[in-house]
């Protein structure tokens, strides 16, 4: 047996809605499935007619021992649980806060509380909330593709969850996930271990080769959507990090608008004076002017025209000015651009200090200094690097020790 109990690091603040969350399904638990489950089925309840017919192993059950076995919650999660055979809008967000006991409840529960505050942090509470619902009707639809006929419904909160699994695992690879093993009776202890083994072992094993090989039952566990909701969350995380070159250029012209001197941004079907002018500005030690011109510039042609060194200078500049969120997408290209080209250690290095220091993203700031160890850095910046990672630890130590 394999239970993730906690991860580090963790981000600062509070994961509001990640909450928000928890509590409004142990809120539904409580106060629907728990007096509804100890409610006997009213005999003369048309549902209870129709559940039947849709359940075979109910078909020839004399009704004095249906009456013991199903409980008015079974009936409520026919009603409102989401049905292939029969879909509805109304079902579909209604079976992501419906479960089908305490033990259900608990395993979704600890999955959400020990992953979910790292991805509201990256992306925002609003945007978090979206994304959980849209990989919870991915999931669904996920599922519901080889399960057409289906008129057993499907419930739970796993396949939303596992789509926030999909975005930590691309987003936080480098993250510590502290595990409870059991391999009785040779091995049982807690052991960190890194949180791709641990999501990718939930991935595969525990999803993906029963669904492959398991019955067609399933055992009463939606593996398909887990898979289904895992994907959409890893093609969510992956989109993210990859937003259109329109979208980035407005970034790049909003900059130029608020920083630089107001109006619109210089016309760019002329692109040589001012990809010389970033090198002449910065040689003449104008670093304003530098990053005045090289906000002109669209994203694409910054590989092309503007020095490597040059492109770092920029980024520190930034950062030293205070600019985050321009100095970090400064130093992210920089990183997608030369995945493994000069100076790579100070882009990591720089990405990591704007996250741990200017946007208190210290969950992503641990994955920019490990990156720093991995690409052969000089001696700063690899003591640098060594020195924010240990403060991190330190401080989620602490952490861990308060609660």
């Amino acid at each position: 047996m394999f239970l993730p109990l906690s991860d580090m690091p963790n981000p600062r603040g509070t994961p509001v809605v990640n909450y928000l969350l928890l509590g409004v399904n142990i809120a539904v638990y409580l106060l629907v499935a728990l007096p509804l489950s100890r409610a006997a089925v009213n005999p003369n309840d048309p549902a209870l007619l129709e559940y039947v017919q849709a359940v075979p192993q109910y078909l020839n059950v004399p009704l004095s021992e249906l009456l013991r076995r199903i409980s008015a919650y079974d009936l409520f999660v026919f009603s409102h649980g989401f049905k292939p055979a029969s879909p509805s809008v109304t079902d579909l967000f209604a079976s992501m806060f419906l479960h089908g006991g305490f033990l259900h409840l608990a395993g979704n529960m600890l999955f959400l509380w020990i992953y979910g505050d790292n991805v509201e942090h990256r992306l925002g509470s609003v945007a978090y909330l979206l994304v959980y619902l849209a990989t919870g009707i991915a999931a669904t639809a996920f599922f519901t593709v080889f399960r057409l006929q289906s008129t057993v419904p499907m419930i739970g909160a796993s396949g939303a969850i596992s789509g926030v699994l999909g975005l930590y695992f691309l987003w936080f690879p480098r993250n510590k996930v502290k595990v409870f093993v059991v391999l009785f009776p040779f091995f049982v202890d807690t052991i960190l271990l890194p949180a791709r083994i641990v999501l990718g072992f939930y991935l595969v094993v525990d999803n993906l080769l029963p669904f492959l090989f398991a019955s067609s039952q399933g055992g009463g566990v939606a593996h398909g959507a887990h898979i289904g909701g895992f994907v959409a969350g890893l093609a969510i995380a992956f989109g993210t990090d990859r937003l259109p070159e329109m979208v980035k250029l407005a970034g790049w012209r909003s900059f130029w608008r608020r920083e630089v001197g107001g109006g619109e941004a210089p016309d760019t079907s002329s692109l040589s004076p001012r990809t010389a002018e970033v090198h002449e500005r910065i040689q003449r030690g104008d670093l304003k002017g530098a990053v005045a011109a090289y906000f002109s510039l669209p994203v694409s042609h910054l590989k092309e025209n503007v020095r490597a060194g040059d492109r770092l200078q920029i980024g520190y500049f930034l950062l030293k000015e205070r600019h985050y969120n321009e100095a970090l997408s400064v130093f992210r290209h920089y990183i997608s651009d030369y995945p493994s080209g000069p100076s790579l250690d100070r882009a990591h290095l720089g990405a990591g200090v704007v996250l741990y220091q200017g946007l208190g993203q210290l969950t992503s700031a641990y994955q920019y200094f490990l990156s720093v160890l991995d690409v052969d850095p000089d001696a700063d910046s690899e003591n640098q690097a060594r020195q924010y990672l240990a403060a991190i630890e330190a401080r989620q130590k602490r952490r861990l020790r308060r609660s």
